[in-house]
């Protein structure tokens, strides 16, 4: 039985590095007009960490690392949010609230996006 549940968790884990398709789903669903700037920057969180997974946390895609939820994309009517984030100076106009990122649409910043998921996964280490 333990090698049963054992092989189940070791499929998930390799579905979910591989892509989560509710990911997919999720972004696909967003208008027509938010959908690149959303997928560009899902890209560029996922890029940021190699060997990183995806899957749906708290209704959101969230970029995975070795099983444990990294950080989450959430796209909203006005914005992107980022949840958690770490502590970076750059990252103070765009805070709002307690471990919150507002992204606009018009032109997120991703080079700051790179560097504030690479730090949560080096806050891991």
């Amino acid at each position: 039985m333990a090698d049963n549940r054992a092989g189940g968790w070791r499929r998930l884990k390799q579905q979910r590095a591989a892509g989560d398709p509710r990911v997919e789903a999720y972004l696909a669903a967003l208008p027509a007009d938010t959908q690149p700037t959303a997928r560009r920057v899902w890209q560029t969180m996922r890029d940021a960490v190699p060997g990183s997974g995806e899957t749906i946390a708290y209704q959101m895609p969230t970029v995975t690392l070795d099983g444990v939820r990294l950080v989450h994309l959430g796209a909203w009517k006005q914005h992107l949010g980022v949840y958690p984030v770490p502590d970076l100076p750059e990252l103070a106009p765009y805070l709002a609230g307690r471990g919150t990122a507002r992204f606009g649409y018009d032109d997120p910043p991703l080079d700051l996006v790179t560097r504030l998921t690479r730090a949560l996964a080096a806050r891991r280490d």
